[in-house]
């Protein structure tokens, strides 16, 4: 083979290659899950829980699903934040009126499973007069604990966050079924908390 031959049959050799039947690629498949389903997956596990009332609950089933929620963590012999937040709260809760235990439900749980039983939050209601629609609950603590990293509701320091009585002062709403999501400090003027609360229910009247 002279030179010329050589050079020609290098250049032709690469197509040549490439000409070859290539290995089959497997078939990517993924799972079809809708957005809600995906959200009440990540953040909403369906733990049992009890109120105030003495009623065993569904975290997601019986307090989230097809509803306006009101989510905060306190609990009842609180000195710091708790109190200020929870009258706000109190606040909030007429300002939104009937829409209160009909579609929009509040709930308030403890950080202190042990310590609160449904029997000393119900002490906690009657002493703050906490109306209908408004659920304070407690459950298993590693249960309690779990809901407060899902929702959001620690602090990204883990000596802080081990210190109950630094606990964050925010409250998180939501509408569930439209899948609108937000937050904000749990001491901020009742009025817009409200006013906040049913924009996430737009394009439905919002009070001016």
């Amino acid at each position: 083979m002279n030179r010329r031959e050589l050079l020609t049959f290098r250049g032709r050799a690469p197509l040549t290659t490439g000409l070859a039947t290539p290995a089959p690629i497997a078939e990517r498949k993924w799972a079809d899950i809708p957005p809600r389903e995906s959200i009440r997956k990540r953040y909403f596990p369906d733990v049992t829980l009890l109120t105030h009332e003495g009623r065993s609950v569904r975290f997601y089933d019986d307090l989230v699903k097809d509803k306006m929620v009101v989510f905060n963590f306190m609990y009842a012999t609180c000195n710091g934040i708790c109190p200020t937040v929870m009258l706000n709260l109190s606040r909030v809760r007429k300002i939104l009126g009937d829409r209160v235990g009909h579609d929009i439900f509040l709930c308030s749980f403890t950080l202190k499973p042990r310590e609160d039983t449904p029997e000393a939050l119900a002490e906690y209601a009657r002493k703050h007069h906490i109306e209908p629609g408004w659920s304070l609950l407690t459950g298993q603590p590693d249960d309690i604990e779990r809901l407060r990293h899902t929702l959001g509701f620690y602090d990204s320091n883990p000596e802080r966050d081990r210190d109950t009585s630094n606990h964050i002062g925010n409250i998180r709403y939501g509408n569930e079924p439209l899948m609108r999501w937000a937050a904000c400090p749990g001491m901020s003027d009742p009025e817009w908390i409200a006013k906040s609360i049913l924009w996430l229910d737009w394009p439905r009247a919002v009070p001016s």
